[in-house]
């Protein structure tokens, strides 16, 4: 009990839960920012990989860092882009859409990742980004190791979740967005455009995921291997309903998960000998099901969402 309280304790465990949360965040808010206007985009997990990729190549080629995140971005909405055109102009399924985005953008990543290193011993690795200390908030005790030490990609996770729940929330635009995703004809009785809206939530979630998997290349680790987002696009879909397509929970969902995992891998060598390593592998998908189990009974879905809308339809 002891240590696991000297666990809970630790500077290195609360400053690791901010940067595992990085790359669920920005997963979590480009699915919840496309929901919310209806459309469901199960093409994340390829959008991510692409996007850890092609922002780790750009570096690699000689790009700047902040070049690699807008690479990763553009790639992420260059896929939104296509996702919205089968979907929205289409009226395909989202599912299968979604589902064959993933297979072909995660297929598309490890072919030109082979076309630029084609063979390689280890993946090459480039110079990440540095953690950044925030004068005089970073000599907080323990709230600024914690908080304020952390990689510019997390300062704009946060500061782009603090944006989004204002967006939605207290803007013209945020109400359009939900209004397309509760009932896009009466937004389109509004005089609103609900095919551009759906267009431009979906375009937007695409670069913000783009951007979760440009994290992991890009700060978190240094070099790029296919099998790296291992998941985080199916928890970011789940963070969505445990967070009622809200980013303020959103966030704290991912934090939330992102303290499941952390805590695991520093009770392992405590208790590693006693329990199977798989246990512990386990525990942070067994606690979020739990925890989504009890929250996703009173989640509110939007109600136009995977409904494809046809103009002038009733």
């Amino acid at each position: 009990m002891t240590a696991v309280l000297d666990i809970l304790a630790s500077v290195g465990l609360w400053a690791a839960v901010l940067r595992i949360a990085t790359p669920l965040i920005f997963g979590t808010l480009g699915a919840l920012l496309s929901e919310r206007a209806g459309v469901l985009n199960l093409g994340i997990e390829g959008i991510m990989t692409f996007g850890a990729m092609i922002g780790w190549l750009t570096v690699y080629q000689g790009g700047d860092l902040w070049l690699g995140l807008l690479a990763a971005a553009s790639g992420g909405a260059l896929f939104g882009l296509l996702h919205a055109g089968m979907t929205v102009s289409l009226g395909l399924s989202q599912h299968v859409t979604g589902l064959g985005i993933t297979l072909f953008a995660s297929s598309l990543s490890y072919y030109v990742f082979r076309l630029a290193v084609p063979v390689a011993g280890s993946p090459p690795t480039i110079e990440p980004f540095q953690p950044i200390a925030i004068p005089v908030l970073s000599a907080i005790p323990f709230l600024g190791e914690t908080l304020f030490r952390q990689t510019a990609p997390t300062y704009l996770a946060l500061v782009l979740a603090l944006l989004l729940a204002w967006i939605l929330a207290k803007t013209p635009l945020g109400l359009a967005i939900r209004l397309t995703g509760e009932n896009p004809h009466a937004a389109e009785a509004r005089g609103l455009d609900p095919i551009r809206i759906r267009y431009g939530a979906v375009v937007a979630g695409s670069a913000l995921m783009g951007l979760g998997g440009a994290f992991l290349t890009l700060s978190a680790f240094n070099s790029f291997f296919p099998t790296m987002i291992q998941g985080r696009g199916w928890i970011s879909i789940a963070l969505v309903v445990f967070a009622s397509w809200h980013p303020g929970r959103a966030l704290f969902g991912a934090l939330l998960f992102a303290l499941f995992d952390a805590f695991q891998l520093r009770l392992q060598p405590i208790a590693g000998g006693l329990v199977p390593y798989q246990v512990f592998l386990m525990m942070p998908y067994l606690l979020s099901i739990a925890a989504l189990v009890v929250v996703a009974r009173k989640a509110r879905v939007p109600q136009a969402l995977m409904r494809p809308y046809l103009r002038g339809e009733r």
